[in-house]
């Protein structure tokens, strides 16, 4: 029996997948009977303007070896021999270490370091600042409510990381095989399968929230310790290598093994890295605003007339512009169909936006980031590492007064902001905690500000319809990826401390949930291949 991956089946909006096998025969030029399974690996929507709108899939199709498949295809439709794949992290001999290793944050680096570790037998505990979902949840309401900010739980603090609190998109550019193996498992905690098929999966907050419970639960089980409120607050380096890490400023735990995997806002554990001696270097990342328009514009202009069918998820977009006069790129980050924008402050003074949807889309207005590269020569200073860190904290404090200083976000309608117009009008918004009018250009560097503009009225001629009097800008977005990496050697240690491991958004190597929760099991490899 051989297994092929056969790409690009088209099939109509009202085509029902049970035609998909005889279209799958067709393709093949052979009969139903030499034909002994068949699975959908992908399915992706073609939306194409002015095109009707369909699906296209990807299959895996098993036949007997002695088959004979056609030499040649259709346009758009390929054929090739899949070879195995591993379906998890690979298994090495090692030697179990005789001090815990410590993983720090609860992201999807940090869970699937400690799920990778956990699986293995090996004794792990996974600190994590903030707080069990079930808490954070309150202390998030409370903010977005009542403006009450807990610096330790809140959007961007506590257990799942920041993605709890998003649209829980699973998209990846690499083509790592244990990007399934990951998917699976989110499916073993309670993830819809669906996610192991749709071209651009996504969980959406409100079922990601109980896939992180039982993901904790999971690794309990599995023998994890897992420690809530526990601040790792400093790094005990003795002879170049970590030894003990200190946590709530008092207690101590010996280990010699720490998988850091904290996020891109622990700007305290930066810092405090940085001291210790943990070998920085500052990188580029980019900062914008949030747009947001009526979802069913959106839906509009991306189906067409076509917009309406009940087949039609809720329309997404990608649009990117080139400046070469500027020397800068713009470019739409993190699109939430049926979303809303939050605010995600974690630390007093500050105001940060970001998108988050539910499960099913299904909110009045979509909304995406749109920011413009930033350069490390836009804000290093003296060489020092983390002044991005002090570049996006700036920009951030003054949406912050910008807003009213009660943790309101500056915002102004689209058209107004290309104007450099002052209405005093915005609309309603989807913002919680609440939005202040405000002239945008005042939040953020001036080259950003020109960018924008030149890079909105770009996307307007790429989807006609997105400059709208609907349309509002909401400010400021700052965490797009890290301004910071933690450099790291090919074993996957700290350059300059044995033993750290620094790994995911936080040290500046992934970007979103996927790519972190591959970072993480890398990590764990690593870990596990220098016990050998």
């Amino acid at each position: 029996m051989k297994i092929f991956r056969l790409a690009g089946i088209q099939m109509t909006l009202d085509e029902s997948e049970e035609s998909l096998a005889a279209k799958v025969s067709g393709a093949l030029a052979t009969s139903l009977v030499n034909i002994a399974s068949i699975e959908i690996i992908r399915k992706a929507i073609d939306a194409r303007r002015n095109k009707p709108p369909h699906f296209v899939y990807v299959v895996e199709v098993r036949v007997p070896a002695s088959v004979n498949l056609p030499a040649k295809f259709n346009d758009g439709i390929t054929l090739q021999e899949v070879k195995d794949e591993p379906q998890a992290p690979l298994n090495v001999t090692f030697h179990l270490p005789k001090l815990p290793v410590v993983v720090i944050g609860s992201g999807p680096a940090g869970l699937f370091a400690a799920y990778v570790l956990a699986q293995r037998k090996i004794p792990v505990i996974l600190l994590e600042r903030g707080t069990p979902v079930e808490e954070r949840i309150k202390d998030v309401q409370a903010f977005w409510e009542e403006g009450v900010l807990n610096s330790q739980s809140n959007v961007l603090f506590g257990e799942g990381g920041a993605g709890t609190f998003s649209d829980g998109k699973l998209t990846s550019r690499t083509k790592n095989p244990y990007s399934s193996w990951i998917k699976k498992v989110l499916v073993e905690m309670g993830a819809p399968e669906i996610i192991l098929t749709e071209a651009k999966p996504h969980i959406g907050t409100d079922r990601l929230r109980k896939v992180i419970i039982n993901l904790r639960r999971k690794l309990i089980e599995m023998g994890c310790e897992i420690r809530f409120s526990a601040h790792v607050t400093d790094f005990v380096i003795s002879h170049g290598a970590v030894s003990t890490l200190i946590i709530n400023e008092k207690e101590e735990i010996k280990t010699g093994q720490v998988i850091l995997a904290v996020g891109q806002s622990a700007d305290d554990t930066y810092l405090r890295l940085f001291e210790q001696g943990v070998k920085m270097e500052a990188k580029p990342f980019a900062i914008g605003l949030r747009v947001e328009h009526p979802q069913e514009l959106i839906n509009a202009i991306q189906y067409g007339q076509w917009r309406n069918h009940p087949q039609l998820p809720p329309a997404e977009y990608f649009v990117t512009a080139a400046l070469p006069a500027l020397n800068r790129s713009v470019y739409t980050f993190c699109m939430c169909p049926g979303g809303e924008v939050i605010g995600c402050g974690n630390a007093s003074g500050v105001v940060i936006t970001n998108g988050m949807s539910n499960s099913r889309r299904n909110g009045e207005f979509g909304n995406s980031a749109v920011v413009v590269n930033v350069r490390e020569d836009d804000f290093v200073e003296n060489d020092y590492p983390l002044s991005g860190l002090n570049f996006r904290r700036r920009w951030e404090h003054q949406a912050f007064l910008m807003g009213g200083s009660n943790y309101s976000a500056p915002a102004q309608k689209l058209i107004d902001f290309l104007q450099n117009k002052q209405s005093g009008f915005i609309g309603r918004t989807s913002f919680r905690p609440a939005v202040r009018h405000s002239l945008l250009a005042e939040a953020l560097p001036e080259f950003v500000t020109q960018a924008l503009r030149l890079g909105i009225n770009a996307f307007d001629k790429k989807m006609p319809g997105f400059i709208t009097e609907d349309a509002h800008l909401i400010g400021v977005e700052t965490r797009t990826s890290s301004p910071v990496r933690i450099c790291r050697r090919e074993d996957g240690q700290s350059e300059s401390v044995e033993g750290i491991y620094p790994c995911g958004e936080g040290a500046g190597y992934a970007g979103g949930i996927i790519s972190s929760a591959l970072d993480g099991i890398k990590a764990a490899e690593n870990v596990i291949n220098n016990m050998a």
